[in-house]
């Protein structure tokens, strides 16, 4: 990869994987990928100039607010690209669930920029605007006065016809909510099953599959054994 990138310097698309995968090897990669931020940045904007994967190595190896500096400083440089309204939705979404202090004025203002991006960008894909609803229905539970507006949301999606994966992503993103911000871990258990039941390999069905696995190993927990034997009966994907 790195014979290929210095045959290409131009690809920063390339460039960009390359430093991602020396991230995932520890090392330290913050001064080359604002170096390469600044180079992406002076280019056209399209799905593969290296925005999307320069987006991610920041928030993995630099920090949420750089993330959004730059994707907000792309968005400034491209106003009607909407892939980058896309990007800044994103980031801001990281940035809100890594946020810890509720109550912030800052949270907030980034709460109701995120609000905003996502309703536009919701509005630019009508057509895939799925997991965009999932995400500005969580954003609107970490809202000081947005927990209606979630419910009411994630209300009106549970009764939608989706396909299987849909199910699964809802589910799971439901079960969250339930346990995070509604603090009701019985019903958020309830929808980790029903995201684990439909049949089809998916992050989001791992990922509650994990979760109901970490309950059988906890003592004392009520719901322990009757998740054991669902868990034994499962259909495999």
């Amino acid at each position: 990869m790195r014979v290929a990138q210095e045959q290409d310097p131009e690809n920063f698309y390339l460039a960009a994987f390359y430093l991602e995968q020396r991230g995932k090897k520890g090392e330290d990669v913050k001064d080359d990928a604002r170096e390469l931020a600044v180079k992406i940045l002076r280019n056209p904007i399209g799905s593969y100039n290296g925005m999307r994967k320069i987006l991610r190595v920041y928030s993995n190896y630099v920090s949420h607010d750089e993330t959004i500096a730059l994707a907000e400083e792309a968005l400034e440089l491209h106003p009607d690209e909407r892939y980058l309204k896309r990007c800044a939705a994103l980031c801001l979404k990281w940035k809100i669930i890594f946020f810890r202090d509720r109550d912030s004025h800052e949270k907030q203002s980034l709460i109701n920029r995120a609000v905003s991006l996502h309703e536009e960008v919701i509005s630019l894909y009508p057509r895939s605007s799925f997991a965009n609803k999932v995400d500005l229905a969580n954003i609107h539970a970490k809202s000081n006065n947005g927990m209606d507006k979630a419910d009411q949301m994630f209300q009106d999606l549970l009764i939608m016809d989706l396909e299987p994966a849909e199910k699964q992503l809802l589910y799971n993103k439901y079960a969250k909510y339930l346990h995070f911000d509604r603090n009701d871990r019985k019903k958020s258990l309830r929808y980790h099953m029903k995201a684990a039941e439909i049949p089809g390999r998916s992050f989001n069905r791992a990922n509650s599959i994990e979760v109901l696995e970490k309950i059988t190993h906890q003592s004392g927990n009520p719901m322990g054994r009757k998740i054991e034997e669902f868990l034994k009966n499962l259909q495999e994907p």
